[in-house]
């Protein structure tokens, strides 16, 4: 008798690895992120979280039955969506202001283009500058930490940006207030320190790697040095620590090889500094991703792998 063979595509090697375990481990990294900024801003950050979670999940579920395709929302990325998305509003948006970003994210964002795996720009991201352009009035008014009523305080860049202060002398700031999230700010991006922590979480785990992450910091440093910045002070201000871990690594809407990544990286923050320093609005990071995901395609094409037994 002839032996039998199992023709197959490949790959026909197969990690453990799935989407869901991969979007819940980076869920699971935004956790202290997540709570720090609750214990900062009050029970209205869980609110906001819980909200714009759900509107994401349901808006997913809809639009999936509606079209009779497989339902993925335990998939994990719809709820990742919804979460980085609350982490980029201030603490006490109106709930139905996170509702309808999340709608947006998903629905256009996500969904218009085909679903996961199908986007070219990041959901989350999509949903905020959606929102930046149809009620910033509701994005740009940040809570004073740790007062859970309506004191407001403005942000570090935003201080910077207005010529109200010239230095974190001015602003009666220092280093240890911009690591830990004693400043005005969105609800996830305060605490500096808790995000870094999840990105060493993800980088043990394997689910990102260094190349986008420290391009992208190192390249705003860089850049704001040289036009005599604080590195520091832009390092540790705004959403550049959750921007450059949990976005703009994104594996959908990001480079395929490690020296693309890094050239992604560069192009961000470049892009970020550029916004900052000269911009009419005084944080980049957000549009900075979203203009170098369509360049993506662009970097693929020109930073190709080396064939498998190509020398």
């Amino acid at each position: 008798m002839a032996d039998k063979f199992i023709v197959s595509s490949s790959p026909h090697f197969v990690k453990k690895e799935s989407v869901a375990s991969i979007m819940w481990t980076v869920n699971i990294a935004l956790i202290p992120a997540g709570l720090i900024g609750i214990g900062i801003f009050g029970k209205a950050g869980a609110w906001l979280i819980a909200v714009c979670v759900f509107a994401a999940m349901a808006t997913e579920y809809i639009i999936q039955k509606g079209r009779r395709q497989l339902i993925t929302v335990s998939d994990g990325s719809a709820f990742m969506t919804g979460l980085l998305l609350a982490f980029n509003l201030p603490a006490h948006c109106p709930l139905w202001v996170g509702a309808f970003g999340s709608f947006f994210a998903i629905a256009i964002g996500k969904q218009a283009f085909g679903g996961l795996g199908r986007n070219i720009f990041n959901p989350a991201l999509v949903g905020r500058a959606f929102l930046m352009a149809a009620w910033p009035k509701y994005l740009t008014v940040f809570n004073k930490p740790f007062v859970y009523d309506v004191v407001t305080q403005a942000t570090p860049l935003s201080l910077l940006k207005e010529g109200k202060a010239n230095s974190m002398v001015d602003m009666g700031l220092t280093y240890w207030d911009l690591l830990l999230g004693n400043k005005g700010g969105c609800l996830g991006e305060v605490c500096v320190l808790a995000l870094l922590l999840g990105g060493i979480y993800l980088l043990y785990k394997k689910i990102i790697t260094w190349h986008i992450p420290l391009s992208f910091i190192l390249s705003v440093a860089i850049f704001t040095y040289i036009f005599k910045g604080d590195p520091l002070f832009h390092i540790l201000s705004g959403g550049l620590a959750l921007g450059a871990v949990f976005m703009a690594t994104d594996y959908v809407t990001s480079p395929i090889t490690k020296t693309g990544q890094v050239i992604f990286g560069v192009v961000c923050g470049l892009l970020t500094g550029v916004i900052r320093l000269w911009g009419g609005y005084p944080e980049g990071v957000c549009y900075a991703i979203l203009i170098a995901n369509t360049l993506v395609p662009l970097i693929d094409r020109f930073v190709k792998p080396r064939r498998y037994g190509m020398a």
